[in-house]
């Protein structure tokens, strides 16, 4: 009996709790497809299911009454909804507008290392690409829109000269960013890739934040304070190095030293030029870093270079030395409700002495100094706006002595800058800025205004169109020719960007149309600023990880129609530094701890009075050894199949070629308090 009755009760119980229980049902979908895998569930309960293949959801519940219904499914916005009825709901998401902070416009820049989701070189691949020997410039050479002058080596972009193209360390101005070398010789970038956490090349329509750039600029951000000691030697035929890095609690110290001489390399691989003097360079940098509080950080850098060569050239004994100085320092902070405050002052001093350097007997001394100094603050006002405006003065100094000629130069150039960036709806992004800047030899103010429109629907695609005016003082010595009389030049830029990633490509397809005004052009013996140009082309970069396991594959190609009068030319012709095609196909594979590398360089003939130039072409070949985590052997032959190249031709007619037709490098990097090797320069 007593059984009977507990089974009844049990039952009773069961068939209550039925009773009470109820079934919610429905549908989740975006407006035009289900969605599957969206969470929905009740409010403060455990009750709740994921949607199926067709978006619907079912489960029980023991809620009576009115709830509140929550759906969330990534990359949409949460969905509430507080209701009695729990049968055949129809729930439809909304996908997430980005906010304007999560938005990384890509359009005409090509960030590397930890500046961009798709990563297509680091500090590493910048050593090891092609026979780039560490040279950050070489290794930018690889990408589309930059030309290929290999008598200097310095950054060609779109056109434009290479003093053009603008160096900025932690947002601040380099005067001179190369080492220098003879005539015929390219030039190196000075820095060394290890230095950097963030290399952002832009090859036109940056922002406000940037002047006294016509036609691109390069900006790089130094690494972090680093959490360990660290310590490390190189040694190649040509150049030796030791660095390292001494960590403290929230700060760390770093120093590098490096010499460079072709004295063994000449006499083991003879050129042909007599050199009186090999190439030397001797150079030393430091840095303090130090994280002030959380949201703080101090950053110092100097750097020092010492360069000499001389050459036996048409009977002189040219003679060449160059003192190049650069330092800067830096300071971040979060200054609460959104704001930011960055403040920055650099001193860039270049001292150029050079002894039979046009006659014998002669005397060349150059002195060139600048002070940077900028302060910026940024606002996040919402997820769809922030905006940003600062102030920035470059004060400069030059002179110069050759025999009886002699000038003076001291002005500054102060300019302010406002940006906004706008997400205008869900997927389309406005940034509007606008640069204003002051020549103080005439007193004048130029305006330049920029956009950029873009459309960004996924993290997959971006479409951008970017326009905007752009302005840079002349060359010093054309401004002492014209008696401090020659107005800034300025160029407008228009660029249209596509570009396409998936986990293994990335194509970019870009054609752009620049317009110069008020270029140097010497007109009775002074220059003036009647000069004007065009540059239009387009370029197409292309880099697939997908062909062959552990290959990586890249294609850059460049159409370049660029048109100038300036300085002594007589006509609008095409400037004797430009080619009209540059194409570069590289390939990369891995096998175990090998990585070998090939690379093909293509360039058309350049316009010279005397005829065009045959066309460019360089097959160059690298392999990287991993001989342990902390010994990497690396080792490149340029120029592989013996190619002449001729780069020019001189005033008389004469082919100018490089001093040899191949160079080959091999050296060995070793860590000695790290886990890993390239840590020697690693600031």
């Amino acid at each position: 009996m007593k059984q009977r009755l507990i089974y009844t009760l049990i039952l009773l119980f069961a068939a209550c709790h039925a009773n009470s229980q109820t079934t919610v049902t429905g549908t989740v979908t975006d407006g035009r497809e289900p969605l599957t895998g969206a969470n929905v569930y009740i409010i403060g309960t455990i009750d709740g299911c994921l949607t199926d293949s067709l978006g619907r959801f079912s489960f029980q519940t023991d809620c009576t009454g009115e709830v509140t219904l929550q759906v969330t499914y990534l990359g949409f916005d949460d969905y509430s909804l507080t209701t009695s009825q729990l049968t055949d709901l129809t729930v439809k998401m909304h996908e997430r507008a980005t906010s304007i902070d999560e938005v990384v416009v890509t359009a005409s820049t090509y960030s590397f290392g930890k500046s961009d989701n798709f990563k297509t070189m680091d500090a590493l691949d910048v050593v090891m690409s092609g026979n780039s020997c560490g040279d950050i410039v070489a290794a930018l050479q690889t990408l589309p829109g930059t030309q290929k002058v290999g008598e200097d080596g310095k950054l060609y972009v779109r056109g434009g000269e290479s003093d053009e193209c603008q160096t900025f360390v932690n947002g601040m101005h380099v005067l001179v960013p190369y080492s220098t070398n003879t005539e015929n010789n390219a030039s190196r970038g000075r820095f060394s890739p290890f230095l950097f956490k963030g290399i952002n090349f832009s090859l036109g329509g940056y922002g406000g934040e940037y002047g006294q750039a016509l036609s691109s600029v390069l900006p790089m951000e130094t690494t972090d304070a680093a959490p360990s000691d660290k310590l490390g030697v190189s040694a190649s035929l040509v150049d030796w190095n030791i660095g390292g890095t001494k960590a403290f609690q929230n700060s760390s110290l770093s120093f590098n030293a490096d010499y460079t001489s072709m004295g063994l390399y000449n006499r083991l691989f003879p050129d042909r030029y007599d050199w009186t003097r090999p190439y030397r360079k001797l150079s030393g940098e430091a840095q303090y870093k130090a994280d002030l509080s959380t949201t703080s950080v101090w950053k110092t850098y100097v750097g020092y270079d010492l360069t000499s060569v001389g050459q036996l050239f048409d009977n002189r004994r040219l003679s060449l030395a160059e003192h190049n100085i650069y330092a800067n320092s830096t300071f971040k902070t979060t200054i609460g409700k959104g704001y930011s405050l960055f403040a920055g002052m650099a001193w860039s001093s270049v001292l150029n002495n050079i002894d039979d350097a046009l006659i014998v007997g002669d005397h060349f001394h150059n002195n060139r100094n600048e002070v940077h100094l900028k302060t910026e603050v940024r606002k996040v006002f919402s997820q769809v706006l922030k905006m940003s405006g600062g102030v920035e003065d470059y004060l400069r100094h030059s002179t110069k002595r050759y025999e009886e000629s002699r000038y003076t130069l001291d002005y500054h150039l102060p300019s302010a800058h406002l940006d906004a960036q706008l997400r205008v709806i869900p997927k389309l992004f406005l940034n509007l800025s606008t640069r204003v800047e002051q020549e103080t030899f005439g007193h004048h103010w130029f305006l330049l205004p920029r956009t950029t429109l873009s459309y960004v629907p996924n993290n997959h695609f971006q479409l951008s169109a970017m326009a905007g005016r752009y302005s840079q003082i002349a060359n010093d010595d054309y401004m002492a020719m014209s008696g401090k009389q020659l107005s800034q030049s300025t160029a407008d830029h228009l660029i249209l960007s596509m570009q396409h990633t998936t986990d293994k490509t990335l194509l970019r397809i870009e054609p752009y149309h620049k317009k110069y005004h008020r270029l140097p052009l010497l007109s009775h013996g002074t220059y003036t600023a009647d000069g004007y140009g065009t540059s239009k082309g387009l370029d197409v970069f292309f880099e697939c990880h997908s062909l062959v396991k552990n290959l990586t594959t890249t294609l850059s190609y460049s159409y370049n129609d660029s048109r100038r009068y300036y300085l002594d030319y007589a006509s609008m012709q095409t400037p004797d530094y430009a080619s009209r095609h540059n194409l570069r196909v590289t390939a990369k594979y891995a096998i175990g701890k090998t990585i070998i590398g090939l690379a093909d360089s293509y360039a058309s003939g350049r316009q010279y009075a005397v005829g065009t130039t045959p066309h460019y072409n360089s097959l160059d070949a690298n392999i990287t050894w991993l001989v342990s985590p902390k010994v990497i052997v690396y080792s490149s032959l340029s120029n592989i199949l013996g190619r002449t190249n001729i780069f020019r031709y001189d005033n008389a007619g004469k082919p100018v070629t490089a001093n040899r037709d191949r160079f080959f490098y091999i050296g060995i990097f070793v860590s000695l308090k790290s886990n890993k090797a390239y840590d020697i320069s690693n600031f």
